[in-house]
């Protein structure tokens, strides 16, 4: 998790996922977890060797605390097949 210095939302970084954020994104929703897939937040990189812009994802928590709860559980059970 990158420090969230008071933002409503998490950064999440997966080093070695497995799975580009953008497919995460689409896995999640089918369970009902929406997410921000991080690639869109590194604009002009183009070099496909670097694949942090790849595994980490934005993760709102301004909800109340069973929603986040909700939310962490279906993430760590679908994220669990692309570590």
């Amino acid at each position: 998790i990158h420090k969230p210095e008071g933002a409503l939302f998490l950064w999440l970084w997966f080093d070695g996922l497995t799975i580009h954020s953008q497919a995460l994104y689409e896995e999640l929703k089918q369970q009902g977890l929406i997410i921000v897939p991080g690639h869109y937040f590194f604009p002009g990189i183009r070099d496909t060797q670097w694949p942090h812009q790849y595994q980490c994802l934005r993760l709102n928590y301004a909800q109340d605390e069973a929603k986040v709860r909700q939310g962490i559980a279906i993430l760590s059970q679908v994220i669990s097949h692309y570590l």
